[in-house]
């Protein structure tokens, strides 16, 4: 893809009051009123998209991982071989099918045993007390737990095991306010390399997304972090 076609696929949509438009919803629908219980692409969607559109390859089969409204899968899917989505949301999920994309509900990798080359995820980052926990579904697309990096322990645990070997990576979305360092940490403790490869600061947080990979066949050198 030229250049400016990959820019002209990532262009975010239009603001207003400091939030993303949200996707318009259909008040003829069956469910034209539950898609207010999924997330709105807002900054966060569009770095992990712009950085996605970079890292893919036209033999690449991804899957994305909470995909909420489905634009990264949707961008993605004309640039890769196969696009996998999952959401935890079950509306998030039937949005996403009726736009013609492969999705299925899961937490995480649950029942999900492929391996792929891309593995694409904006988790929940934000830490969140119980006081702080929003009812319905939209509460699984910000809450963390006690620290924001409840979710993304869990993926990193097992994201090894849904890897190609030999290059399969992933992009992995997250906040400074879930602990950047903790993040490169336990990855590194669970046998993968991290880079950051696209970053962005805002007054109250810097959001970042790291490449995450397997190490090569006959690296005997620990995994990498960089920042």
């Amino acid at each position: 893809m030229a250049v400016e076609d990959r820019e002209a696929a990532v262009k975010p949509p239009r603001r207003i009051g400091g939030r993303f438009d949200p996707l318009p919803a259909d008040p003829e629908g069956p469910d034209g009123p539950d898609q207010e219980e999924v997330y709105e692409e807002a900054e966060d969607t569009c770095l992990l998209l712009r950085a996605a559109v970079e890292e893919v390859r036209p033999d690449d089969f991804v899957l994305e991982l909470g995909c909420g409204r489905g634009v990264i899968s949707k961008t993605i899917a004309p640039l890769a071989q196969r696009v996998i989505a999952t959401d935890i949301n079950p509306i998030a999920v039937d949005l996403l099918r009726r736009e013609g994309i492969e999705t299925v509900r899961a937490d995480l990798f649950s029942g999900i045993s492929w391996r792929f080359d891309l593995v694409l995820f904006n988790p929940p980052y934000l830490p969140t007390g119980e006081e702080e926990v929003l009812e319905g579904w939209l509460n699984s697309a910000f809450d963390g737990g006690a620290t924001g990096r409840e979710t993304i322990n869990r993926f990193l645990e097992a994201l090894g095991d849904h890897l190609e070997a030999g290059g399969g990576r992933a992009l992995l979305l997250i906040s400074s306010l879930c602990g950047a360092s903790e993040v490169m940490e336990k990855a590194r403790r669970e046998g993968l390399t991290a880079e950051v490869v696209a970053r962005e600061r805002y007054f109250f947080e810097e959001l970042l997304v790291l490449r995450l990979a397997l190490p090569r066949w006959g690296d005997s050198s620990p995994p990498a972090m960089k920042s």
